[in-house]
């Protein structure tokens, strides 16, 4: 039930505009620093991980590894996506608030 909630926060930000999806794309977002939150699947390779990982640090952007590649390509119209970033920090706010609620992710905060 918790997780149908970040999901939908996430498929909100999504119909406002302001979600990217797709490595490259968050990548980008991230490096012109649009990005405010970024979550990757839990099914994400380890290496599209340790790159998040290491890019979040370095850019100082918040990352949680959270659901499934179909889940979340799903709650935001599109196939499967190991990543998206939200760009508005209001939403990202929200989500990162149902993210805390849900409890069952990884969080890495800088």
């Amino acid at each position: 039930m918790k997780q149908d909630k970040v999901l939908s926060m996430i498929s909100l930000a999504t119909k406002a505009g302001k979600t990217v999806s797709g490595e490259f794309s968050v990548e980008k977002a991230v490096k012109e620093k649009k990005a405010v939150l970024v979550i990757v699947s839990t099914e994400a390779s380890e290496n599209t991980k340790k790159m998040f990982k290491n890019m979040c640090d370095y850019y100082k952007v918040p990352l949680y590894f959270y659901g499934t590649k179909e889940a979340l390509g799903h709650f935001i119209g599109k196939e499967c996506r190991a990543s998206l970033a939200l760009t508005d920090k209001g939403l990202a706010d929200a989500v990162v608030k149902q993210l805390t609620l849900a409890g069952n992710h990884i969080q890495i905060e800088f």
